[in-house]
Order: structure tokens, then C-alpha cells, then sequence
């Protein structure tokens, strides 16, 4: 078949990607070559346009065991054990096919998880939709809810966290986010890099079918008004099978066959086998005609570029064959030896006896293309808008806006379709700062977070990037967990445009800085470009999953209020900072002006000062205080308690509608017992953390001191509202 200008347009590459393919192969390629380097070759799968900038990016840390370049990043928590984690989108699949979109982006970074030998023990997301008024949006919430739920539930992983927000940015590209977090013990942990040579290369798992064909292709482009067309590339999910897949890997993991292991996920069998090769400088010669397949007459090109799920791609050692198939038999799963590692570094493809591709794996992967695209910097905006009238609202009247609006709702509605406590070491679930799960049979655990906010980034990245990072941070402090390392999703509109280059280079600058200051280093994570659909691009948004350590689970902490006359402590100073605020946006739908300044030294010492507290028995109860200020954090920690809280008027402030919902950062709430107070007091004196007493915890009331008082029963309702009537 001639290669004509259409055919390498429909694989996503450029006149000029294609050239310097004929000068690698030194040759024109055929199709089934053209379409192994459209696999390769695409944003989703080379970082193109982002390694020059996420090689900024700090990535070790005495913690961090396996940083970013395997399946996913691995970190030391003590004695032989050591976590795995991973964040990834599934965005366009998702808004195609909502209910397969969203379940395979669950199976995919599970498979990340315990390919590395770990099991999974929690599933977190970040779901983004459009306007709650967008025509699309109820169905695309109900699709993608119900995927993430219907695969984790059947594979038997908790669903313990996530966060669930929306914005009409969102409306034409949505963003669906997994990460799957999983335990392994250090000497028992497993790569993807290819040795030896003449070892068998296995196929285990699923059949392969047509199903995904040009997924990775189609994440890395723009939608237009003919998305719906793509559905075929959407690949199809079965969490049962993926179930029995993670138990055979794990059996097979006890001994020593094992030399390397990849999932086959964005790009199937292709990125699979080149990934393996390339790590190892190695070649890898495979036997098309042996690939096991549940559709007939499929093509080799069809079977390189499937994303059939459930499969994986295993280097044996030598007479270890016979026993792991027994296991994958057992397991009733394909095991096909399908090729062989060689010494040519070429990845050779046979089909009928016959050579019908072979190309060296240097150019499919060090070789792939990397642009230095050009960037503008973010002029930040300089409105000067008169804030005195959004002043004079009521109190109560503001605070109910945004306790019933969507963003702020309880998510009760979508965390109860999850399974939870499959598992039975979830110690705290979704709902509060961090969900906390116990290491198995031990008395120690991992407190797991993801963060956004998307408003803050897209205003003044550099500052929305250190504030995702440093509120990931307070998330796990909050519950008394030492933060370790983070993954991170970076979801930006088209890399092509200066301005979206320019937002996510300074997004990434603010993420470098806050993780090298707080030693929360990157050890796996995913970018996701061409977020956008006819030019219109999303909100930069990239996502931070963190992972945090509890060394004694005697006594976990959250963020409900314990009981009646405690104090309420505030850490932190408040200066009243409302633009980009949840108060203007709900209730003035006003998103303008700078977001809250980011100090890293008030950040980390207020941080380490209240996990010390924690650690000394002395709170009750804690909460970071993020997105609505201080009064809906209150609220928060109000809801669902049983006790209310009086709120008294503070004097060092001006007006009390900035000290309420100023959206200051690095600040934490306290709730302290009479008792403990003194030595609270003492303690943040001597290592001058700036502190205020605003309230008391009280029975029934909602309290703040000569402006509103309402029963915390009907504050349960308001924030209960919108869910219930979907």
C-alpha cells in the first residue's frame, strides 16, 4: 500500500515526523511500521512536547525506591515494605464512552500497580464535568461514576478518595483521572526492563481484539464535532478477568521466573514490547501468527496497535515456561510464548513465515521526537474590581450558596455507589482530608490524597501550581500521616498554542518548587495534552495524588468535631484574600484577579507543627482550610458531627466577609480540649506559629457571633441538596 499524505495525517503524524522516519528506517516504512510509530511517536506515549520540562521536576528523595520511567513509582515505609502508586488519565475515552472510559482507566492503572509485584489495596479519582446545566454533563457524570464502580467493586479494590468538580471549561472534554495505590514487599518488586537474550516473551491474559485500536493516537489529539465517531477506539474493560489476571501475575511473582514484565496499556503490544527492549538495549523478535485472538482474520497491524485489555507481556527466565503455564491455566488465562528477546535491537515482526516489519527500537523510542515547543509567559491579571459591594452580603445567605452548590454538595451520592471496605483495611474512607489504609496485619498505615484547582492555575500557574501541591500536603497532615511523595496528572489543553505551552511550563515550575521545599518528591505520573474540543481548550489542571506514612494507627484522626465545649484553634495567618474565591464564583459567578500568595516556609513549619501535635495526643480534630475559607471549613467539620461550633468575631480584620471565606493558605483548624489547651498554647509559642482562638464547639448550633446561627441538622440538608435531586 502506497503511504500517501492522508494515511500519515489519519496516524497523527506530521510531513516532517514522517521524513525523519524514512531517515531512521532508511527507507519509506509500510503501513504496519507507520502505524508502530504513530503508537510510539504520540503525545500520550513519547512526552514530546513535556520531557524538557518534567526533567525539572524533583524525583528522588532517601524515600523513593523506583522514581518516574517504570510502570509506576515506588517509596520506603519502613521495615520490608514499600508502596506503589500511580495516577493516569482516561479523558477521552471517558467523554466517548462514559461507562468503558472511565472502567478501563481503572483496569489500566491497576495493571500499572501490580505489575510492579504490588497488590493493590486503593483506588483514588479526580472526575471533572462541565456545567451542571450542560445538556451532557448528568449522563457523562452517571457513565463515568458508575465505570469507576462497576470495575473496582468487581475486581474486589477499594474506592476510598477522590474529588468531583465542575466547570464549564469542561463541557466538551471532560477529565477522568485513576490512581490505583498497592503494597509490596522491597525484595519483591518487579521491572519492565528486558536481559538476557533467546528468553522466551510471553503473552498472558486476554484475547486480543479490535477494540482500542488507535487509543493512544486518538488521547493525543483535539475533538471537533465528530468525537462520537471515535467510539471504536474506545477500549472495552472486564474487571473479572483482570481479577484472575492480578492473582496468576501474583502467584507467578513468588519465585524467581520472572526477569521483566509490562502491561500492555496505551498502545497494546507495541509499547509493550519496544519499552522492554529499550530499557534493555536489547532486540525483541515477535511471532504475530501466535497471538492469541477473539476475532478472526485480524491483521498484524490490528494486533500490534490493539488496547484489548487485561494482558500483559512477560521475559521468562530460562526452564521456568512449563511451571507458569500451569499457573496461568489454573488461572484459565492465555499463555502464549509469542517471541523472543535477540541481540539485533530491532523490534523484527513476523507474520506467515514472513518478515512484515522490523525496525530498530532506538528510533521508536530514545530517537522519538522531543520539541522545545515555544511558550509565553502568563500575564496575570490586573483587574482592580471593586470589592466593597460583594462585602455587604449576609453571612448565612453566602455560606448556604456554596454549601448546596455542586462543587461543595456532599458526595455521598457518588462515593456510595464505591465499595469501600473491600478488603477490610480501610480505617477512613472518602470524605474527609485523606483516606487512611492500614498495611495489612500491621499497625501502621498510608494516608492517600488527590487535589486540583484548576481556577488557581489558569489565574497565575506558577502560584495554582504550589498551591495544589502544598494543600495535597495539608490534606495528609490533616490526618496525621507524614507526606512521602506524590504522582502527579497533568491534564492541559493543546501544546501547540504559546499560551497553553506557557500554562503548563510555569504550572510545572510552581509543582518543582513546593516539592523540593517540602521534600514531597514526583515518582510517576502521566500528562495528558489536546484537552480541548474546536479550539477550546480546557483550564490547565493538573492533579496531585499524594501518599502519606502513619507509623501508629493507635489513634486516627479526621475532621469531624468530637464534642461540646472544645476550642477551635485557627493555625495560620488570615489576611482575607477573596479573588478567585468560592465566595465570589457562587455567589456573584465571579472568577477573577490573583489567587492567595504561597509561603513554602509557612507552608512546611504550620504543616510539621500540626502532624507533632497530632503525634502528641493533644487534637481532636483537624482540617486544612482550602477552597471557601475558614466558615466552610468550620462547616465541614460541623456536618455529619453532631456538634456545631461558635464562630467569635475576629478583630484583626477589617471586614468579617474576608476573615470567614478568605481563601489564605497554609492555615489548618483545630479542635482542642479545654485540658490541652495550655500545652497547645505553649508548644506553637516556642516555635512561633501564629495562631488565633476563633470559637467553641456546642451541641445543635452553628454559630458565628451576632450574625447567623443555624441548626447543624439543616445544615446537613442544604449540603445534601443538589446530589439528592439528581
Amino acid at each position: 500500500m502506497e503511504i500517501t499524505k492522508k494515511i500519515i495525517e489519519n496516524h497523527g503524524l506530521s510531513s516532517k515526523e514522517y521524513e525523519e522516519i524514512n531517515k531512521l528506517l532508511k527507507r519509506k516504512p509500510n503501513l504496519l511500521e507507520l502505524g508502530v510509530f504513530s503508537a510510539m511517536w504520540n503525545e500520550h506515549c513519547s512526552y514530546k512536547s513535556s520531557r524538557i520540562h518534567l526533567k525539572k521536576l524533583p524525583t528522588k528523595g532517601k524515600q523513593v525506591i523506583q522514581g518516574p520511567g517504570e510502570n509506576a513509582g515506588v517509596i520506603d515505609i519502613g521495615g520490608d515494605d514499600a508502596i506503589v502508586f500511580k495516577i493516569e488519565s482516561h479523558n477521552h475515552p471517558s467523554f466517548i464512552e462514559p461507562y468503558q472510559g472511565a472502567a478501563t482507566g481503572v483496569g489500566g492503572i491497576l495493571r500499572d500497580v501490580f505489575t510492579m509485584g504490588a497488590r493493590p489495596i486503593a483506588l483514588l479519582n479526580s472526575i471533572h464535568f462541565g456545567s451542571p446545566s450542560h445538556p451532557k454533563t448528568k449522563s457523562l457524570l452517571n457513565g463515568v461514576v458508575s465505570g469507576i464502580g462497576g470495575y473496582g467493586n468487581c475486581i474486589g479494590i477499594p474506592t476510598v478518595a477522590g474529588e468531583t468538580k465542575f466547570h464549564e471549561t469542561y463541557n466538551e472534554n471532560i477529565l477522568v483521572n485513576a490512581m490505583a495505590v498497592g503494597h509490596v514487599k522491597k525484595d519483591k518488586i518487579f521491572y519492565s526492563k528486558a536481559k538476557g537474550i533467546n528468553k522466551l516473551v510471553v503473552y498472558v491474559g486476554s484475547k486480543t481484539g479490535r477494540d482500542g485500536i488507535h487509543g493512544a493516537s486518538m488521547a493525543s489529539a483535539e475533538f471537533d464535532e465528530n468525537s462520537e465517531e471515535k467510539k471504536p477506539t474506545v477500549q472495552v474493560g472486564d474487571p473479572f478477568t483482570e481479577k484472575l489476571l492480578l492473582e496468576a501475575c501474583l502467584e507467578l511473582m513468588k519465585d524467581d521466573s520472572i526477569i521483566a514484565i509490562q502491561d500492555m496499556g496505551a498502545a497494546g503490544l507495541t509499547s509493550s514490547s519496544v519499552e522492554m527492549a529499550s530499557k534493555g538495549s536489547l532486540g525483541i523478535e515477535l511471532n504475530l501468527d501466535k497471538v492469541p485472538c477473539r476475532e478472526i482474520n485480524m491483521t498484524p497491524y490490528e494486533m500490534m496497535l490493539s488496547e484489548s485489555q487485561e494482558r500483559m507481556l512477560i521475559i521468562l527466565e530460562d526452564e521456568k515456561e512449563d511451571n507458569a503455564k500451569k499457573i496461568f491455566s489454573k488461572w484459565d488465562l492465555d499463555f502464549v510464548v509469542i517471541g523472543k528477546t535477540t541481540n539485533t535491537k530491532n523490534l523484527t515482526l513476523k507474520f506467515n513465515e514472513k518478515i512484515v516489519g522490523e525496525i530498530p527500537v532506538d528510533a521508536l523510542a530514545s530517537k522519538a521526537p522531543i520539541y522545545n515547543r515555544a511558550w509565553t509567559k502568563k500575564k496575570v491579571s490586573k483587574n482592580k474590581f471593586d470589592l466593597k459591594k460583594y462585602k455587604k452580603v449576609k453571612v448565612e445567605e453566602a455560606l448556604l450558596k456554596i454549601l448546596s452548590s455542586p462543587n461543595h454538595s456532599n458526595k455521598s451520592w457518588i462515593t456510595d455507589q464505591y465499595d469501600q471496605m473491600v478488603m477490610c483495611d480501610t480505617v477512613q474512607r472518602s470524605g474527609s482530608d485523606a483516606a487512611i489504609i492500614r498495611i495489612h496485619n500491621k499497625d501502621k498505615a498510608v494516608a492517600v490524597s488527590v487535589d486540583s484547582s484548576a481556577n488557581y492555575c489558569k489565574a497565575y500557574p506558577v502560584l495554582g501550581g504550589k498551591q495544589i501541591v502544598s494543600e495535597n500536603w495539608r490534606n495528609l497532615i490533616s490526618v496525621g500521616a507524614k507526606p512521602l511523595a506524590i504522582t502527579n496528572c497533568l491534564n492541559f489543553g493543546n501544546p501547540e498554542n504559546k499560551e497553553i505551552m506557557g500554562e503548563f511550563a510555569e504550572c510545572l515550575e510552581g509543582i518543582k518548587d513546593a516539592c523540593k521545599f517540602l521534600d514531597y518528591p514526583i515518582v510517576s505520573g502521566n500528562v495528558s495534552f489536546y484537552n480541548g474540543t474546536n479550539k477550546k481548550n480546557i483550564f490547565p489542571t493538573p492533579v496531585i495524588g499524594g501518599v502519606g506514612l502513619i507509623d501508629k494507627l493507635s489513634n486516627p484522626i479526621n475532621h469531624k468535631l468530637k464534642n461540646e465545649k472544645n476550642r477551635i484553634l485557627l493555625i495560620g495567618k488570615t489576611f482575607g484574600h477573596l479573588e478567585q474565591s468560592c465566595f465570589l464564583k457562587e455567589n456573584f459567578s465571579i472568577i477573577d484577579g490573583k489567587p492567595p500568595e504561597v509561603n513554602l516556609s509557612n507552608e512546611k513549619n504550620n504543616g510539621l507543627m500540626v502532624l507533632n501535635l497530632i503525634n502528641l495526643g493533644l487534637v481532636s480534630s483537624v482540617h486544612d482550610v482550602s477552597n471557601g475559607g475558614l466558615i466552610v471549613a468550620l462547616s465541614e467539620m460541623s456536618i455529619g458531627s453532631n456538634y456545631g461550633v461558635k464562630i467569635e468575631k475576629s478583630n484583626k480584620l477589617r471586614n468579617l466577609i474576608e476573615f470567614l471565606f478568605g481563601e489564605d493558605q497554609g492555615r489548618y483548624l483545630l479542635e482542642i480540649k479545654e485540658e490541652s489547651l495550655k500545652k497547645v498554647i505553649e508548644l506553637l509559642k516556642k516555635n512561633n506559629i501564629y495562631y488565633e482562638i476563633i470559637g467553641i464547639t456546642q451541641k445543635n448550633f452553628f454559630e458565628v457571633e451576632g450574625e447567623m446561627k443555624i441548626d447543624v441538622n439543616d445544615l446537613f440538608k442544604i449540603n445534601n441538596q443538589w446530589y439528592n435531586e439528581l
